[in-house]
Parts: structure tokens; C-alpha cells; sequence
């Protein structure tokens, strides 16, 4: 079965052009027998791999930073499935519970592997999806996962220090990624190093000075949002090509 192809409506944000959801391939996914949850599959013609994409609590899958990273994503020759977890297809509605969560990312993985069989696949996402996903994985391996990549993990609420969310990542037994900005209001830098250092070399942590939960970067850094995107991108893309072709993607700070 040939991967679907994606028409492309307009250049990626990485060419200073918008980025819309209309670029990608809508997808449905079945969660069990009463659930059913939407998806968007971008997918280039030379995919490498694929990036299993989860969103935040408080934004969908279409999201501007969703669709942006997809974009840039399929630039550097990375499929992406986004999807949507149940509450936020019914919305106004608070995030699911962690085991309905838990079973539409195991679905969503299932409809990855379906889509594009034999491509390479990495779960994570955005702050909630990606502790969704993690918490999943650590329950049970899901189907087909490589590694785990966090775009922002947040490990406690703002304002309330703890690791306590980071417990289960030691049920991971595959390599994890952590992008995270220095101005994290949810993640303590110093118990967010504290955390991957002690999952050890599968673990590997990139920090992005001046960027807060959103990558957004204030004036006075100098630097863009965009450009700290693509230098996201860029660090996300190596370690996920060293981890599919079985090389080190250990600890980095």
C-alpha cells in the first residue's frame, strides 16, 4: 500500500508564507466502538519517518504552532499525523480522562502504522499530548514506536514545582527527546535536568534560552519564534534519524 500523497495549497511557514490544515490529508480514527476522533496526515513523497503528533490541552490539531511544525516538519522530509483527542472534537470540555487519552494515542499509533506501513515512527506532541503519549507508552509499548518527542513537557502545573509527573517516564524503555524553553512556566529547569538525568542515556534534553511553554521568545532575545522553531526542527529531525538507524541519541543540555 503507497503512503497517501498531500496536495499542497500554499508554501510552509518556513518560507514566510501562512500554513493552513487544509494542506494536509483529513484521516478518521477509531478510538473503540462509540468514539471516533479526527486526524491530519502531511506526508511527503520521500518520508524518512514519521512524527505521531499529539496536541496541547488547551488547542487542537490545527493549531498555528501545530500546523507550523507539521510544515516544517515535511520540509525536512517528515510525515506528521495530528489528531485530535476526544473532548477537544466536543468542545467547550475539560481534557479527557488519562484512560480515554491513553486510548486514542494507541489508536492514533495504530492508524500510523496503518497509513504508512514499514515508515518509522516517533509519538510524542505538544505539553498534554505529549504526557498522553508517554504515559501510554510506559502502560504498553505502542505499536510500532521508535522514540518519544516532547515539545514542551510539562512537568508540573505552573507555579508548583514537582517531578511527580515525571514518575512514569521510567517505564519508557524507548529514547525520549525533551525541547523545552528556559522561561517554561511548567517545566523547573533545574528538575527538568534532574529528571533526564536520571532516565540515563536514552533520555536527551535540548533547551532553548529565552522561549517560554509555546516557544515564544520576548523582543529583547533578538531572535524570533520562527527562528527558534527551526532550530527546533533542525535538533528534532538528527536525533530522530540517529534513533531509526539504531545509533546513540543519548543526554544533551
Amino acid at each position: 500500500m503507497r503512503s497517501p500523497r498531500t496536495q499542497r495549497a500554499v508554501p510552509s511557514q518556513k518560507h514566510g508564507q501562512p500554513v493552513t490544515s487544509s494542506d494536509a490529508t483529513p484521516v478518521t480514527i477509531v478510538v473503540d466502538d462509540a468514539r471516533k476522533v479526527s486526524g491530519l496526515l502531511l506526508a511527503p513523497p520521500r518520508a524518512r519517518a514519521c512524527y505521531l503528533f499529539a496536541h496541547g490541552a488547551g488547542a487542537g490539531m490545527t493549531h498555528p504552532f501545530m500546523a507550523a511544525v507539521a510544515a516544517g516538519l515535511e520540509d525536512r522530509e517528515i510525515a506528521t499525523l495530528r489528531y485530535q483527542f476526544p473532548y477537544m472534537e466536543q468542545r467547550p470540555r475539560r481534557p479527557d480522562p488519562p484512560k480515554l487519552a491513553h486510548a486514542t494515542v494507541r489508536a492514533a499509533a495504530a492508524e500510523a502504522g496503518r497509513l504508512m506501513p514499514g515508515l518509522p515512527l516517533i509519538a510524542g506532541g505538544k505539553s498534554f499530548g505529549g504526557r498522553m503519549t508517554s504515559q501510554a507508552q510506559a502502560a504498553s509499548p505502542l505499536p510500532g514506536v521508535r522514540g518519544l518527542a516532547f515539545l514542551g513537557f510539562p512537568l508540573h502545573p505552573a507555579k508548583r514545582p514537582s517531578d511527580e509527573r515525571a514518575m512514569h517516564l521510567s517505564d519508557v524503555h524507548v529514547p525520549m527527546l525533551f525541547l523545552q524553553g528556559t522561561r517554561d512556566e511548567l517545566a523547573d529547569m533545574q528538575l527538568l535536568i534532574s529528571v533526564t538525568q536520571r532516565l540515563g542515556e536514552g533520555a536527551s534534553l535540548h533547551l532553548f534560552q529565552e522561549a517560554d511553554h509555546s516557544f515564544h521568545v520576548p523582543a529583547r532575545s533578538g531572535r524570533k519564534d520562527a527562528d527558534i522553531r527551526s532550530e527546533m526542527l533542525d535538533i528534532f529531525v538528527e536525533w530522530m534519524l540517529k534513533v531509526i538507524s539504531g545509533g546513540p541519541a543519548g543526554w544533551h543540555a
